[in-house]
Order: structure tokens, then C-alpha cells, then sequence
């Protein structure tokens, strides 16, 4: 809030009179030395008409800085005035926390009354009509200049308030759309005095059309100072003993269209009812200067010799005010206090000269005046006064008669018409006016409790005929009835007040969401716990999405139900409501904001319900879910069903809740019974629209004949391996339960054989470990009755084969030895797929392939060294695999050499043998739990030497956990599956007859995941990337 200081105007705007058509210029000044930011500054007109956006042909608003001064010089002139430009204006400037003001009056002499021309005409944001005049209106200018060139326009014409302006051309370009409902609207604008009345008229299309009349959008109701009028299509408004609070914004409503206008009222000059009274004195005496205004409430200014009077702290000058009497009081009179006074209103004044002479010589005199009234009569009261010859003084006396106190007040007791009303927060005042002679005391109680001045919210007055019992800012404690006791010589009177303290209505409770729709939602709330002391006219809603910080209002009328529903949202997002109590005073704070709720629509009906299966006592439904779901989650289905006939057509739930699946089965129903079923989706916003059935089902079994679905995969033979585990499914339909019977190869099936179980809908035939027993023709029958099906399963267990026979040498030539073998005994119940021939050098006894999966019997072996022994062998395959044995031949091949005989040339033996060195270290790792890991060395010695692992200097040579392998001299100890115990130390020592030698490292085992964390894997590639990346940290 802005604070009320003063003293940024170093020149205030003087108030100005002006003849009609000429031009005047009012100007502020302000020094801005020590403000930290440039002032600014806002004309006014009345109230709250701000003449920004008004800068045109007749108003202009320049502000000039000079440097040197840092003073800014802010100016308004009107150019070509006119009556109804007169008024009262006001002159604001702010700066951060600085503010002042200060109010002008403008007043334009020979102004001719023009019918219909109103206060606004000059000012009104609507398109008027262009002028004959030779000058250029500044709107038409701007109206027909491109959008570059309105800056430049507006400061060139004083134009500061660009947003207003470009407003006013947006509406000037817009064509008037003609009312269907009103002939003749309302005036922009009216002007009434104070007291005076005013009427009001529209003319209405429809004759017989009833229409409203609202005040700052609340209904005015018919009454002693409200007049409705119908007059043929003629609708008045009239508005008796027009007061300040009836300056306001008025609308007459026709169905959907309104019209608006502005009602100002206009306070009346103050005229001075009663003129100061010249006055002599004597010197120490006290001065009295009285005058009589003709409003209560009107200021009035003070002056002495053309010098404004303030209270000085000398308190010699005192102000008084009673009513419509101002007093001006002078303390101890002295020669100084000699003039002219003048006592000065917005409607003129009034002089009165005051006359202070010398010390009095009373004590001079010793002669002793008596005056004496014998049988003393009411007439004989009054004013008495001694005048001595030869001076220049009198002595004053009055005669009184004692006059018992008396209250005179119309709105004594406890009645409602008696009963005085004041708005919460503002001054309450009761003004009681009382007689009695002497003045009698005045004491004010509550509840029987005497109000002091001690709150400094009560003040307590007494003054000539009246007592004052004034509180500033009424609370709702104030509420009661005050007693006022007058006492005095002569007897009391006493009189009780009612006093009822009205304001704004508490806060509704908290908003309800009832429902939701796909762009709308149902609210409902409970009134408020205190309305205030009048009643509740309606509510006013707002709603914002929750994430924002902006409220929209919902309704611009108050609303007078509790249950609202809001439309014109969007589906998906998250809102809250709040609402806000109105009553005659005025909009209560808000309510606290509802649960915040999303707007979704039902989603489509399911697709597709129809009849799976049906018994005597069950039914079987089955659906797809809607095409249409919405943003909101679908939380599941709601089965019932209806018996077809009942009058009630009750539909009755067939599961406690909602199901989440889209099939169901319905049990426990009657026989025969003719039942209707339905289907709804449900999600936030409710149960969507429901699937139906076409037509009635009736709970009855139906023959069905029987039949088996024979899976595709069991059409042909199915080919097991020695030891697998066979489980068939095969489904089969029939109503009722058809009989199963399991054979094979025509023979009924062993329970000990194979495991046969049933079930309604399939059968299934399960081997735990499969034999070649098992082999053969599976026959399932499947019968009702007289009718039955078959259908029939080849079985395959095949093994590894056995060796081929008879492996022999069959010739050797050069290089090439030819090889013969005859199938083997055992195929392994299938068909043996090729052969292995596999050859070896004596000398080192290692095998190498030379054919797989060889079709035939015989095959030649080439590329054979020679002088080298070969032997052979052949493995027989099959679709498990090589057979365990191979047939090895009984003889051996030598090839022979040809040509000169070679002499191998004889060398001494080198010895090359050395101790274990290693030429890769172990490294320390850190490793995640729950992963394999290995810790890798390479060592070099000859002979080869012996390696050991250690962990913490023990040996794990035994431990199954751990596995160590040795290739080419890479050593290599995996670690499966560590958890944190197996960090340590580990080491690897290498030994041989030379000597030896040890490396080592330090493992750091650590959990899979801090504590708390999830790890989410998301595919299998991204598993493997991240095992692989902590494994390598």
C-alpha cells in the first residue's frame, strides 16, 4: 500500500474558472532531487475517471525536466472548453513509497445547458461523431495514420497512456452491432445533484418484455426511493434523493443483452447559513466566533486578515465543530488578536471583525447595583445585562429555570425498524439530542458496563443540546444495545439503542468436487458459518489449474445455489475451486481451494459382448475394450444383468467391484431364466455408455457336439530327446462334459506309463522323463454319448547313435589312405545324419577332423606326411548329436618315404630352463555384487611351473566357489557370483625346481546398488552395458 505522504509537490494545481470555448492550463511541479525513481503523475476527473486515455482535441498532457533544478514540470491544458467540463479534479503523484496528491475545482462561466449532453461527453471511450469543425480531431488523425506513426502521434499530441489509446481506435473500427432488444439504450453517462432525483429511461423493442435494473451488478428491488415505470416500450428508473451512494454503475437486462451507464452525483455548493457576528472584547477574555453551514459534514477554512489560521502548538487558536456549526475559539484575547476574521466554504463566506480593549476598571468602582424580580415567571427568563454610564462595558447575566433532562430520540428499543445499522469497519455515530436545564451529564453504557475513552476507537461528546457517542471502525463486538443515562438538579431520563453491526459474510466451507466431465465439473459447498448480518444474495466461484497462480472468475453475478457446475475446461488437467460469499456489504475472503480434480469424459462403451459359454447355472461373457478411453486411466469394467419381465428392471451387479479383465464368468443363476446383461467402463469421470446384447439369453445347457482342436504343432510326428519332459495340451469342445480316453498304439494308456489329466475345455498327457518306450501312436477320443471324436499324436524319443563297425584300411598310395566302415547297430531311433572321421600322428597322439558329417561309408584321407604312422577313427551323428564311442581302425598307416635318405645333424641340447617370473601383475579391482568376475596375471618359467591361489594368505585351491585356469601363461582366477565377504587379498604364486615367484592385489566387493536405490534395467542391452561398466570401475 502506498503511504500517504506529503511534500512531493513543490506547486500544487490552483483551482481556475474559464469561459466557454477559451482554454486554460493547470500545472504541478515537483522536485525530484531526492526521489530514486522519475514521479508519476495521473490526472483524475471526479472520482476515478483517469484522463490518460482522453488526451485529444480538447485535453493535452505534457511534462517537461529541467536539469539543473531536477524539476519536473507536469501540465494539462483544455483547449476550447466547455460547460460540462467543470468539475472537481484531482492531481496524483507517486514515487516507490512516496505519494501525495491534491484537488482542484474548475469552474466554466456563460455555459449554455444543452439537452442530453452529460459529463463524460468530452471524455467517453465510444466512437463520436466527426466533427464539422475546421480543426483536425487527433483520433481522426490517428484513425487514418498507419500503425508505425501512432508514437509519434500520440507524444506530439501529449498522449502518454498508449495501451488506452490503441483501445479506443480498436473499438472506433469496429461496426456498432445493433441491439435486437433495445430501441434507445441508456446515455453513457448521467450527472444528478446531490438530493435531487433522476430518471432513467430505455426504450425496449418488445411492449410486454420485463426487464431488471441492476446497481454495480446487484437487482434493485422496487421501493419508496426506487420507481419502476412501464410505459408502453418506454422502461424509467427513478431515483428519489439521490445521495453518494448512488453513485454508481447502473444496467437494464433484456433476456441475454444489458445496457450500462454511470450515475454521478453531484455534491451541492456550501452555502453559510448563518454569518459571523463583529465582536468587542476586554483583553484575557475568550472570543467565539460562530457560523452555520448548510451540510453536516463540510469543511470549512479559517483566515485573519487573509492568513489561513492552523492549530498551533500553542493551542490558542481552537476549532470546533457541531454539526453544521463551526466555532472558532480564541484563548485569553490579546491586542494581537485584533482583525478581521473570515470563515470561507466552497459556496462562499463570511467576515465578522473582533475588537480587544485595555484592562478593566470595574474595581473603581464601589457602588453596589442590585436587581431584584419579585414573583418570578417563565416569561421572566432570558439574558439580563448591567451597562454603567460613562464606560465602556457591560456585565451580563441570565436567568434560567431548572428543566428536568429529556431524551428526544424516534428510534428507542429493540425493533427492527428502530434498530440502527452500520457496516462493519466503518464510523459509527448516534448523535442523541437532549434537553434539560442545567445541562444535564451524559453517561453511556453496554450491558451494563459505562463506556470510557479509554479504546481509542470510542469518543464520548457532549455539547449544547446534543450528546455524540461516536466509534471509529465498528467490530462485530459492537453489536448491542447501548443505554444513554442524562442526569441533572432536576431528574434523569434514560433511552436504549439498538445497534446491529453488518459485514461481509464469512468464507464459504471448503468446495466439493461432485462429478467430472470431459470439460466440466459439478461443485457443490456449504454456506458460510456467519452471513454477515444480512442475508447471503449468491456466490462467486474461481477456478485456476494447479500448477498456476492465476484465478479466473466463473460467474460475474452472484450465483444463489450452492451447486455450481463449471464448464470450459480443459480435459486432462489438473484444477482447483474456490468460492466467495456475497451479501449486501460486500464479497467475503475466500473459501480454501477444493481437492484438486482432473476433467475426463466417460470413455466409449466396450465393443464386441458376446456369449463364451453357457450352462444350467453359469454364463460366460466376453468384450474389447472401448475404442475411446480419454486421458484418464480406465479402472474397470461393471457387469450386470436384468431379468427380462421384472417390473422393477432392476439391474443387479454380478461382481462386488469392477473387474479388470475383459472376460468373465457369471455364476450361481437360476435355470430357465431369461437374463438381459450389460457392460460399462468405468474411469474418474463414471461409467461410460453400456454394451448390450441384442436379445435375452436364457440359463439353460446346449448340446454341443464334440470335437478336438488338435494344436498344429502335434499334426506331425513330435521328435523328444531321451529324458525331456512331455506335456500335450489338446483342447476339445462339447457340451456336457464329453468322456476322454487316452490309447496308444491301440492299447488303453497305463496311469504308470504317462499322467493323463481333464479338465472341461482341454486334456492334457504329461511324460516327466521320456524313454524310448515312449515312442509310438497317441489315440484321444473324446465322446458324448453316441457321438465322439478322435484324433491321434506320433511320438518320437530319439538317443545318441551308436559307433559305427568295422572300420578298416582299405588301401594306401602316396600321400592318401582310403577308409571303409559300415553303418552302426543303433541309429538312436533316428536317421543317422553323417560321420566324423577324425586322424592322429603316433608321434603325439593328438586328433584332428578331417570330415564332418560325412554322408557316405568311405571316404580317402589326403595330404598325409610322410614317414609319419597315422591311425583313425569315425564317430557316427544323428539329431542329438556324435554317438559316445567312436570306431577306431585296428591298423595303422605308414607312409612311406621316397628318394635320397636325409641325415638329421646332431646338436648340443640347449637348456633353457628358468625360474617363474611374472610378466603381467595382478590389479587391484572393485567389483559389483552378484556378477562373475575374474582377476587376471601371466607368468613365465621353465619347466612350467606349479601355480597356487591365495586369499588372505590361505589357500583356495579346493574352494568350489572359485575356478582357475591356465592357457598359454595367462592365469586366470573367476570368482562366481561374489558377495562383500569375498573382498580381501588375493595373491598367485608360481613355483618350479628353479625357484619362484608371487604377485598380488587388493579385491573391493561392493553391493549391487547403494541402499535405497532401485536399479532399473530396462533391456537386455542395456543390462549387459551397465554390468560391464561397473564391472570394469
Amino acid at each position: 500500500t502506498r503511504q500517504a505522504l506529503t511534500g512531493l509537490f513543490t506547486e500544487k494545481p490552483q483551482s481556475g474558472e474559464v469561459t466557454v470555448g477559451e482554454n486554460i492550463t493547470f500545472v504541478a511541479k515537483v522536485n525530484a532531487e531526492s526521489l530514486l525513481k522519475k514521479p508519476t503523475i495521473k490526472w483524475f476527473k471526479g472520482k476515478w475517471m483517469d484522463l490518460a486515455s482522453k488526451s485529444g482535441k480538447h485535453l493535452q498532457l505534457k511534462e517537461t525536466y529541467d536539469r539543473n533544478t531536477k524539476v519536473y514540470t507536469f501540465e494539462m491544458h483544455i483547449i476550447a472548453a466547455k460547460a460540462n467540463f467543470a468539475g472537481a479534479y484531482r492531481c496524483e503523484v507517486s514515487s516507490r513509497d512516496k505519494f501525495d496528491s491534491c484537488n482542484f475545482d474548475l469552474t466554466v462561466h456563460e455555459a449554455c445547458t444543452v439537452e442530453g449532453l452529460d459529463i463524460r461527453t468530452a471524455f467517453r471511450r465510444i466512437v463520436v461523431q466527426v466533427n464539422t469543425e475546421p480543426d483536425m480531431d487527433v483520433w481522426e488523425i490517428l484513425r487514418h495514420a498507419p500503425a508505425s506513426e501512432y508514437e509519434k502521434i500520440a507524444f506530439q499530441y501529449g498522449i502518454t497512456d498508449l495501451r488506452g489509446m490503441l483501445k479506443r481506435l480498436k473499438k472506433m473500427k469496429k461496426d456498432e452491432k445493433k441491439s435486437e432488444a433495445f430501441l434507445k439504450k441508456l446515455d453513457p453517462a448521467y450527472q444528478v445533484t446531490k438530493g435531487h432525483k433522476i430518471k432513467l429511461a430505455v426504450e425496449v423493442a418488445n411492449p410486454d418484455v420485463e426487464v431488471k435494473w441492476l446497481k454495480n451488478g446487484k437487482e434493485i428491488q422496487p421501493s419508496g426511493r426506487y420507481i419502476f415505470e412501464n410505459v408502453g416500450n418506454m422502461r424509467y428508473l427513478t431515483i428519489n434523493h439521490c445521495s453518494l451512494a448512488d453513485d454508481a454503475a447502473y444496467c437494464c437486462v433484456v433476456g441475454e443483452e444489458k445496457c450500462t451507464t454511470e450515475l454521478f452525483v453531484k455534491e451541492p455548493p456550501v452555502l453559510i447559513v448563518k454569518n459571523l457576528e463583529d465582536q468587542m472584547v476586554m483583553k484575557g477574555e475568550r472570543v467565539e466566533l460562530e457560523c452555520e453551514v448548510s451540510d453536516e459534514g463540510a469543511s470549512v477554512k479559517w483566515e485573519k486578515d487573509g492568513v489561513e489560521l492552523t492549530r498551533d502548538e500553542s493551542f490558542k487558536y481552537r476549532f470546533k465543530k457541531d454539526g453544521c456549526k463551526h466555532v472558532l475559539i480564541i484563548n485569553e484575547a490579546t491586542k494581537d488578536d485584533c482583525g478581521h476574521y473570515k470563515v470561507k466554504t466552497n459556496g462562499g463566506e463570511s467576515m465578522a471583525e473582533v475588537l480587544v480593549q485595555g484592562e478593566s476598571l470595574v474595581n473603581v468602582f464601589c457602588q453596589i447595583h442590585k436587581l431584584t424580580i419579585d414573583d418570578v415567571k417563565p416569561e421572566d427568563e432570558g439574558d439580563y445585562t448591567f451597562v454603567p454610564d460613562g464606560h465602556a462595558f457591560n456585565l451580563s447575566a441570565k436567568l434560567n429555570f431548572l428543566d428536568p433532562p429529556k431524551i428526544h430520540l424516534d428510534c428507542m428499543g429493540n425493533t427492527a425498524e428502530s434498530t440502527i445499522v452500520v457496516v462493519a469497519g466503518n464510523k459509527l455515530r448516534l448523535d442523541v439530542p437532549i434537553t434539560g436545564d442545567p445541562a444535564p451529564t451524559v453517561i453511556w453504557t453496554k450491558a451494563d458496563k459505562v463506556i470510557t475513552e479509554g479504546d481509542s476507537r470510542v469518543h464520548v461528546e457532549t455539547t449544547k443540546g446534543h450528546c455524540i457517542f461516536t466509534i471509529e471502525g465498528a467490530e462485530r463486538q459492537d453489536e448491542g444495545i447501548y443505554s444513554v443515562v442524562v442526569r441533572n438538579p432536576a431528574g434523569e431520563d434514560t433511552a436504549d439503542i439498538s445497534v446491529k453491526v453488518v459485514d461481509v459474510p464469512d468464507p464459504p466451507q471448503t468446495p466439493r468436487i461432485l462429478s467430472v466431465g470431459e470439460d466440466s465439473c459439478v461443485v457443490q459447498w456449504d454456506p458460510p458459518l456467519f452471513n454477515g448480518g444480512q442475508p447471503i444474495i449468491g456466490y462467486v466461484l474461481e477456478r485456476k489449474k494447479k500448477k498456476s497462480y492465476r484465478w479466473m472468475r466463473l460467474n460475474f453475478d452472484p450465483y444463489p445455489e450452492t451447486t455450481y457446475e463449471a464448464k470450459r475446461m480443459i480435459e486432462g488437467m489438473d484444477y482447483e475451486i474456490r468460492v466467495y460469499a456475497v451479501n449486501s456489504i460486500g464479497m467475503s475472503r475466500h473459501s480454501p481451494a477444493s481437492q484438486p480434480f482432473v476433467p475426463v469424459a466417460p470413455t466409449s462403451e466396450p465393443v464386441g459382448l458376446c456369449v463364451d459359454d453357457i450352462n444350467d447355472t453359469s454364463i460366460s461373457l466376453k468384450w474389447r475394450p472401448p475404442e475411446r478411453i480419454g486421458s484418464a486411466e480406465l479402472e474397470g469394467y461393471g457387469v450386470e444383468y436384468c431379468k427380462e419381465g421384472s417390473k422393477s428392471e432392476e439391474w443387479i451387479p454380478a461382481i462386488q467391484g469392477l473387474t479388470d479383465r475383459t472376460s468373465l464368468i457369471i455364476r450361481g443363476l437360476t435355470t430357465g431364466d431369461k437374463l438381459q446383461f450389460r457392460v460399462r467402463a468405468y474411469n474418474m469421470a463414471g461409467p461410460s455408455a453400456p454394451a448390450t446384447l441384442a436379445q435375452p439369453i436364457t440359463i439353460r445347457e446346449i448340446m454341443q457336439r464334440p470335437k478336438i482342436w488338435l494344436p498344429r504343432n502335434l499334426r506331425q510326428t513330435l521328435i523328444k530327446k531321451v529324458g525331456d519332459t512331455v506335456n500335450l495340451v489338446i483342447p476339445f469342445q462339447g457340451k456336457p462334459r464329453p468322456k476322454v480316453t487316452w490309447s496308444k498304439d491301440g492299447d488303453p494308456l497305463n496311469p504308470a506309463f504317462a499322467s493323463v489329466r481333464n479338465s472341461e475345455v482341454d486334456t492334457i498327457l504329461f511324460i516327466r522323463k521320456t524313454d524310448r518306450k515312449h515312442s509310438g501312436k497317441y489315440d484321444l477320443q473324446v465322446q458324448i454319448e453316441n457321438v465322439e471324436d478322435t484324433a491321434s499324436v506320433n511320438l518320437q524319443i530319439v538317443d545318441l547313435p551308436g559307433p559305427p563297425e568295422a572300420l578298416k584300411i582299405a588301401d594306401i598310395w602316396g600321400f592318401n589312405v582310403a577308409l571303409v566302415w559300415k553303418p552302426p547297430k543303433d541309429n538312436g531311433n533316428c536317421e543317422i545324419t553323417g560321420y566324423t572321421v577324425q586322424k592322429a600322428d603316433k608321434k603325439t597322439m593328438e586328433w584332428y577332423t578331417v570330415y564332418d558329417q560325412f554322408r557316405r561309408t568311405n571316404c580317402v584321407v589326403s595330404d598325409l606326411i610322410m614317414g609319419n604312422e597315422y591311425i583313425f577313427r569315425v564317430f557316427a551323428n544323428n539329431l542329438v548329436g556324435l554317438s559316445p564311442e567312436p570306431c577306431n581302425a585296428k591298423d595303422s598307416a605308414y607312409i612311406q618315404k621316397t628318394g635320397m635318405a636325409y641325415k638329421l645333424p646332431t646338436y648340443k641340447e640347449a637348456d633353457f630352463s628358468h625360474a617363474p617370473k611374472f610378466t603381467h601383475p595382478l590389479v587391484n579391482r572393485s567389483i559389483i555384487a552378484g556378477y562373475n568376475a575374474t582377476l587376471s596375471c601371466a607368468v613365465s618359467g621353465i619347466p612350467k611351473p606349479k601355480v597356487t591361489w591365495y586369499k588372505n594368505k590361505i589357500d583356495i585351491t579346493n574352494e568350489a566357489k572359485y575356478r582357475m585356469l591356465s592357457k598359454q601363461g595367462v592365469l586366470t582366477l573367476e570368482i562366481r557370483k561374489p558377495c562383500p565377504f569375498d573382498g580381501g587379498v588375493y595373491m598367485c604364486k608360481a613355483v618350479n625346481n628353479c625357484g619362484e615367484d608371487s604377485v598380488e592385489c587388493k579385491l573391493e566387493v561392493r553391493r549391487k546398488y547403494p541402499s535405497g536405490m532401485p536399479l532399473i534395467l530396462r533391456g537386455p542391452e542395456e543390462r549387459t552395458r551397465i554390468v560391464k561398466g561397473l564391472l570394469l570401475m
